[in-house]
């Protein structure tokens, strides 16, 4: 049996929630990584480092990402980001840009997502041949959502329907795919079964021992109508990781 081949992979974002995990899954699988970040030296925005960095790279995962719901800013971060990567891929001969995305954002023009979407435009009109994969939010969002909307007693949680996955189930596929040829376009991957937002942060809070109330709000507009209904839960067709979010909630609580 011939073993697996052993690639150089470069992670942009390497230590954020999904790209520790690309960190270790690639390590583990016997691969070498080359983190890309700015603890070590490179700085996506600017450019800074990149080059120097894809020297020998058979593959780029960009899991970056940004701290904003700002319309301007998502799509100014991740069009400045993306052109960045995309340049010195192409300088440095780097055969395959891999792209994690949001499933459901499609036509999105404001927030978050419209950084996205013009990030996916950039990367499948770039000069690097890619793969795209979409998925949902992750189990990891339910504590998110707690660190950036609590107010006093309360965490305000949008109305959503989702379905959560684990991120180191997308970490698992994000390596499977930049270590295969580019695709295009990969089938989405959502979490094992669909939940109401609100409901995974109460069971995140009372795992946690947190007494906080949670006021859930129907958000205004497109936006959240999709949210509401089920425009950001996996179609058909879509691949489905195994990881409960109460399995992947238990596993938090005991420090596992």
């Amino acid at each position: 049996m011939t073993p697996p081949q052993q690639l150089t992979l470069a992670v942009a974002g390497a230590t954020g929630v999904v790209g520790q995990h690309v960190v270790a899954r690639a390590r583990a699988a016997g691969h070498t990584v080359v983190p890309l970040s700015r603890g070590t030296g490179q700085d996506v925005v600017s450019g800074a480092g990149l080059r120097a960095a894809l020297d020998g790279a058979d593959a780029v995962v960009d899991v970056t990402s940004v701290e904003t719901t700002r319309t301007r800013a998502s799509v100014e971060f991740f069009t400045r980001a993306t052109e960045q990567l995309l340049a010195a891929e192409q300088a440095a001969g780097v055969g395959h840009h891999v792209v994690l995305s949001i499933v459901g954002i499609d036509g999105e023009t404001s927030g978050y997502y419209a950084g996205k979407v013009a990030q996916e435009r950039l990367v499948a009109a770039g000069p690097v041949p890619w793969t795209l994969l979409r998925a949902t939010q992750f189990h990891e969002f339910a504590a998110q959502m707690v660190q950036r909307t609590a107010v006093g007693p309360f965490v305000v949680v949008p109305a959503m329907r989702t379905a959560t996955v684990a991120a180191d189930e997308v970490a698992g596929a994000l390596v499977a795919l930049a270590t295969g040829a580019p695709c295009g376009r990969a089938a989405d991957l959502g979490g094992p079964a669909e939940a109401e937002l609100a409901d995974l942060v109460r069971r995140y809070l009372a795992a946690t021992g947190q007494r906080r109330r949670v006021l859930r709000v129907p958000l205004p507009g497109a936006a959240g109508r999709r949210m509401r209904d089920g425009s950001l839960l996996p179609g058909p067709g879509a691949d489905h990781g195994r990881v409960a979010f109460d399995e992947w909630l238990g596993e938090l609580v005991s420090g596992r």
